[in-house]
């Protein structure tokens, strides 16, 4: 049993004169180790003239890089995904036996490919204390997973925060509050400091209403919802790439579908160019509709 749903993510840009915009470069293409089946994909942006180029960066993200040859007032972004959302089990992998339990070290040609994954970039005194009070006894790897996913989400408060760029893992710390880029980005270098491969990822959340209330717990959204969105996946030998939002505390299941997945997070940023000086209003929509629900003992029966 499956839901397909539809995203329409559009963004507009209006200049008040025209202006000339250097080449862009959008990652706005589910990668292609999303869990969740994609069945179709648009890409469209204004003005034209333009030239368009699909690439795959060095870590196999799809992107589109775009060359506006004509001076222009707008820029306008709009990308549609039809997706297929059945429900994905996060803990359905096998792990090798020798990663089984943390700690563990990956054995030497792995150690070499996740080198960019390894190296932390931040070791301020608050992220160090942080993890230093973690209990770093043997466990299995799964609940060490949980462990270290659920004792940040409940560290760290969540807000929608408009201000560009990632906050830094001190400044996270400090303020006990972020945004979900800032603690996607805080986890990963903690998982670092832990000698765990992890890397930044930028995707959608779909979040779709309950067929029925929870018996206990909350009962999530009270309507469909869909953003752009952040958090971490880390490298278990077995498994490979497995997805941890903090924003959550939870797995990512069917409603994480990555679009960039790098190793710091200005190379993951949805798009990325520059423009002449002027005055800009911008103009943002992303919505999820559902257009196609098998039968169910809840609903639409």
């Amino acid at each position: 049993m499956s839901i397909k749903v539809a995203i329409t993510h559009h963004t507009k840009y209006t200049y008040d004169r025209p202006i000339n915009l250097s080449p862009h470069t959008f990652r706005l293409r589910p990668a292609p180790h999303s869990r969740t089946k994609i069945l179709s994909y648009s890409f469209e942006v204004l003005p034209k003239p333009h030239f368009i180029n699909w690439q795959q960066d060095p870590f196999g993200n799809y992107q589109a890089r775009v060359v506006f040859p004509e001076k222009t007032t707008i820029l306008d972004i709009k990308v549609d995904v039809i997706a297929d959302m059945q429900v994905i089990n996060p803990f359905d992998f096998f792990v090798e036996k020798y990663a089984e339990k943390y700690p563990f070290d990956y054995d030497g040609i792995l150690k070499k490919e996740l080198q960019p994954y390894l190296l932390p970039m931040e070791s301020g005194d608050l992220l160090m204390q942080w993890v230093k009070n973690l209990d770093l006894s043997p466990k299995n790897i799964v609940d060490f997973l949980v462990y270290v996913n659920q004792k940040l989400w409940k560290d760290i408060n969540y807000t929608i925060r408009l201000e560009p760029g990632v906050q830094t893992c001190e400044d996270t710390l400090t303020k006990q509050l972020g945004s979900c880029r800032d603690t996607g980005w805080l986890l990963v270098q903690i998982l670092r400091h832990l000698g765990l491969a992890a890397r930044f990822v930028s995707g959608y959340l779909i979040q779709l209403t309950a067929d029925i209330p929870a018996l206990d717990g909350p009962s999530g959204p009270e309507a469909d919802f869909t953003d752009l969105h952040a958090w971490c996946e880390v490298y278990i030998p077995g498994a490979g790439w497995i997805g941890l939002d903090p924003t959550s505390g939870l797995f990512a299941g069917e409603g994480h579908i990555p679009l960039s997945c790098t190793p710091e997070p200005a190379s993951a940023a949805p798009v990325t160019g520059y423009m002449d000086v002027c005055t800009s209003t911008m103009q943002y929509e992303n919505k999820v509709t559902r257009i196609h629900e098998d039968p169910r003992v809840t609903k639409p029966y």
